[in-house]
């Protein structure tokens, strides 16, 4: 439904001249807005919930005729993402600026906005989805900060480093009637602004006709204009991966895009599994004689010579004689060590697609298991989540701008001259970090490296910080020098 809707974005956008005029500003470039990409989120989104149409529903053949059911489901696009997630952003990681009063405000503005479980949440969207939207914005008197998922953004000008313009896209229905709320964030003539538009239909494939924005969002501005905000204010994140269905898109892609047909014969094969246990349940074939009612002529009572209700049993017209009268006991050995054996083999291919050491996903029939460790620094999953950590610490660097933008923008706090934002990950997954320390104190000592970088290095800060610390430790030292010689009689 929503690429219907993406679709009647774009033909109210060109009767709007919008696009066209959007093109001068992105140096006449073609807005990447097609049907195919979000084509794909709409496929991502879905297998990522565990259910896609055209996997999931299946049919066999029976007696019967022919039969629809739904496919069993291993889920491990969620799986991967929330894997991802975890590894790259949690409470141990920190945000450092090395302005400490803009440190103070800026962390008091994530604290009151719930940063860290929120953005750890839709950090796992973006890697399920290509790509997710973070938002800074002035109500009630404090700075908030919202999220966006990719399915329900439209990018309209980017450069080499980031989307520069967009539209935000809601929808939501109200009785009979469905509303789509449009959000423009665009730059005319230096100036930032942000336009709200909403559109009234009663098809859900329509945008519809323009209203008054007070049917829904009483006191809102239809049109802001800032003069003086110099950065966007929103913030666009994609997994650090090429998009190689649309080269020319500023769209990510999903870090299990290139993963669909694997997680469709993970599907397939647990499927299997499951039925396995159904199809090759115990049977025991008996004559149809034997499930007859026969009637005690002594005391009148009813009589079957099997439960007719106990499922294992299977009655047939086996013949007539002797043979006709046997019961047979039919018992299928089940392939589990042989399904377990081929999930895990796929599991393999799914670390390998997505970024993982083999291993990472393993299933012991009974349900899939995450190695909880990054075994060293060298090894891929490791390499991978430091690839993805470099979009995430240029999203968080971007979101710290847009706080700043809308904080001197309405007069909460002032902009600092200049500042650095560091974001310091949590390493301790790695088995072997006391190497790094090692290596670090190595190249110091050979002369490779500056006491300052080598800090930074290990306790992830900025270079003030680490300047800072290490004045602190030669303090220490010196003290702890002139102690020594104290104790031994010195002057």
């Amino acid at each position: 439904m929503f690429k219907g809707l993406i679709a009647k974005v774009r033909q109210v956008m060109y009767k709007m001249g919008l696009i066209k005029g959007i093109q001068k500003l992105s140096d006449k470039r073609e807005i990447p807005v097609n049907d195919e990409m979000y084509d794909r989120i709409e496929m991502w989104k879905a297998i990522y919930a565990g259910y896609l149409k055209d996997w999931h529903d299946t049919s066999y053949m029976t007696v019967n005729g022919k039969k629809q059911r739904k496919r069993a489901s291993m889920r491990m696009a969620k799986v991967a993402s929330q894997k991802m997630a975890t590894l790259i952003f949690n409470e141990k990681c920190e945000i450092n600026i090395s302005d400490e009063t803009l440190e103070k405000a800026i962390k008091d503005v994530l604290k009151a906005n719930k940063f860290n479980r929120e953005f750890r949440r839709y950090l796992e969207y973006g890697f399920a989805l290509g790509g997710m939207v973070m938002k800074a914005y002035y109500e009630d008197n404090q700075i908030k900060v919202s999220y966006t998922t990719s399915d329900c953004f439209i990018p309209l000008a980017w450069d080499n480093f980031r989307i520069t313009e967009g539209v935000f896209v809601s929808t939501f229905r109200k009785g009979e009637k469905r509303y789509t709320h449009l959000e423009w964030h665009v730059w005319e003539d230096n100036n930032y602004i942000v336009r709200n538009e909403l559109y009234e239909s009663k098809d859900d494939n329509e945008i519809g006709v323009k209203v008054s924005l007070d049917v829904h969002f009483a006191g809102l501005e239809e049109e802001i204009i800032f003069h003086e905000i110099e950065k966007t204010i929103f913030v666009y994140f994609k997994p650090n991966i090429a998009n190689n269905f649309d080269t020319n898109s500023p769209l990510g892609i999903s870090i299990f895009a290139n993963s669909v047909d694997t997680l469709k014969s993970l599907d397939i094969a647990f499927d299997s599994f499951q039925r396995e246990f159904i199809l090759g349940k115990k049977r025991i074939i008996v004559p149809n004689s034997a499930l007859k009612t026969v009637i005690d002529p002594l005391t009148g009572a009813t009589h079957r010579y099997f439960d007719a209700d106990d499922e294992v049993y299977e009655a047939m017209n086996l013949g007539d004689g002797l043979e006709g009268q046997k019961v047979y006991d039919i018992s299928v050995e089940l392939r589990v060590d042989e399904h377990v054996a081929s999930i895990n083999a796929l599991l393999n291919v799914l670390a390998m697609q997505i970024g993982f050491n083999a291993g990472t996903f393993t299933f012991d029939g009974v349900g899939v298991k995450t190695a909880t460790e990054v075994v060293s620094e060298n090894s891929e999953t490791f390499r991978t989540k430091q690839d993805h950590e470099t979009n995430v610490e240029a999203a968080i660097q971007e979101l710290v701008d847009a706080i700043v933008e809308i904080a001197d923008a309405f007069s909460v706090f002032s902009r600092p001259a200049e500042y650095e934002v560091t974001v310091a990950f949590d390493d301790s997954i790695a088995e072997d970090q006391s190497a790094e320390i090692a290596k670090q104190i190595q190249l110091v000592t050979n002369g490779l490296n500056s006491k300052v970088r080598a800090i930074m290095k290990i306790h992830g800060l900025t270079e003030k910080e680490a300047e800072d610390l290490l004045k602190v430790i030669k303090e220490e030292q010196k003290t702890i020098t002139a102690g020594n010689v104290d104790l031994f009689g010195g002057e």
